[in-house]
């Protein structure tokens, strides 16, 4: 399931999970194929009682399920050294104790081994005081230990997850929940704002309150979002038109547009519909047709950098090229922050081109804004 075709219906399933609760299954199905993984969960902890509530689970028997919930949550090793990890870092058992902390545990000789599970390699993708969620992959002794693959693989869609978890939260119907969620989302650094066909912000983060206020990016007028970059405008309504439509031919993990500054600073509005497949269909009676995230582009963004040099086999030079369109922007710019000449600059930009399917330094740009997680804490 390596194919980019492959990964983004993974993608775009998630996000269609967002408002369909029953799709997570099969997400969690494909998600595990894709790391190459035996079976997969999502869980919630809480931190206080030690125990666990089974949100989600693809691979494992009922019975096992309810095992861990009722009692082998609270003897699972691996679960304080999770609590000191950040957000949205993935690790493996091995990353979290001395293999014979886990081999000799009781959780292990009781719940993991009878099901074949020899390594578990997991990441939150939310934290509070009292509790968080995370995801759980378990590969059985075929598949074998842990390695740097499986870790890449999941760091791909760990972003993806993350924000279809917190967006498909913010627009629950149920008061309370919304509420205590204004709370996360107003801890996210990124600017975030929740809009509908119109571009009426329906509501937006402390940060993209931030941003309104300051007015060199993005800006309110009339209850409506404006970005001061007049084509990234342009393209934001046109994608929020497609709404309308169930927006079928945007790209399922959302679209990237490029925003430059007054002070010439590169960001990106990463817009994710809400109401395209499952979304449209779970949707109806919500406002909100599209979440905004406004972030600036730079070379210590929050991408996995490393994630998308594997990916797309990219030499150490055409990584280094490729962030620093991200970040200059031009070739000359470029060469001469690179200490290269131009034309070796264009050489390897023809390659990144090849090899990411791209033909525009915009699509680069794009490219990496993808696979960027806007939902810093």
């Amino acid at each position: 399931m390596s194919d980019p075709k492959h990964i983004s219906s993974l993608i775009g399933d998630i996000y269609d999970a967002i408002l369909d609760q029953s799709l997570w299954i099969g997400v969690l199905g494909k998600a595990t194929q894709f790391i190459g993984a035996q079976a997969g969960t999502l869980l919630r902890r809480n931190m206080e009682s030690a125990s666990a509530d089974v949100v989600h689970a693809f691979g494992i028997e009922p019975h096992y399920v309810e095992l861990y919930t009722k009692h082998y949550a609270m003897l699972d090793p691996t679960t304080a050294p999770m609590l000191l990890r950040e957000v949205g870092e993935v690790v493996s058992t091995t990353d979290l104790l001395r293999p014979s902390q886990f081999i000799e545990s009781r959780f292990y000789r009781e719940w993991a081994q009878p099901q074949g599970f020899v390594d578990m390699v997991q990441a939150s993708l939310e934290k509070s005081t009292t509790d968080f969620v995370h995801l759980c992959f378990m590969r059985n002794s075929q598949q074998g230990m842990v390695d740097d693959a499986t870790r890449d693989r999941l760091r791909l869609i760990v972003p993806h997850m993350r924000r279809a978890v917190l967006v498909g939260k913010r627009i629950d119907h149920t008061t309370g929940q919304a509420a205590s969620f204004g709370d996360a989302l107003d801890r996210i650094g990124t600017g975030l704002f929740f809009v509908d066909e119109g571009g009426q912000i329906i509501h937006a983060n402390a940060s993209g309150y931030a941003m309104l206020t300051q007015g060199t990016l993005v800006r309110a007028r009339g209850g409506r979002l404006i970005l001061n970059d007049e084509s990234a405008e342009q393209r934001l309504y046109d994608i929020l038109r497609l709404a309308e439509t169930g927006g079928a031919d945007v790209e399922p993990r959302g679209l990237a547009l490029p925003l430059t500054a007054g002070n010439g600073e590169h960001h990106v509005a990463h817009v994710l519909l809400l109401t395209a497949g499952a979304r449209r269909r779970a949707g109806i009676g919500y406002r909100a047709v599209a979440a905004v995230f406004v972030q600036k582009v730079s070379l210590d963004m929050p991408s996995p950098q490393d994630v998308i040099a594997k990916f797309y086999k990219l030499t150490p030079t055409e990584r280094r090229v490729l962030f620093a369109i991200v970040e200059i922007g031009g070739v000359p710019e470029v060469a001469e922050a690179m200490g290269i000449s131009t034309s070796t600059v264009k050489t390897h930009l023809r390659r990144l081109f090849a090899k990411t399917g791209t033909d525009r330094q915009a699509e680069l740009v794009k490219l990496v804004a993808g696979y960027a997680n806007p939902l810093v804490t």
